[in-house]
């Protein structure tokens, strides 16, 4: 597996790698989410499922897979591994 210099351009990266770089992540921050610190491959705690979201601002699909690689829209450089949820929330309620 390539290993990569975080954190990397997110927009200078095709899917393949974004999905390697989003593999990294998880393996570095020990399967916890970036932004919520609970088990990625458990559903996000009620605390972030418990706001509301205006999902047709998202595109199809959003939440077909369950961990995003998270990055922040300012620099352009990623940030981590969330919760789908998680991303809806940071990007909702935080402009992230």
């Amino acid at each position: 597996m390539t290993t990569y210099n975080l954190p990397v351009e997110y927009d200078n990266i095709c899917s393949q790698e974004k999905k390697m770089v989003r593999e990294q992540y998880v393996k570095e921050q020990s399967n916890l989410c970036w932004y919520c610190g609970e088990d990625l491959f458990a559903d996000p705690p009620d605390r972030i499922t418990e706001k509301s979201i205006f999902w047709n601002q998202f595109p199809p699909g959003f939440l077909n897979s369950p961990i995003h690689l998270q990055h922040d829209h300012n620099t352009g450089l990623t940030e981590g591994a969330v919760h789908g949820y998680c991303n809806a929330v940071l990007w909702q309620y935080d402009g992230r």
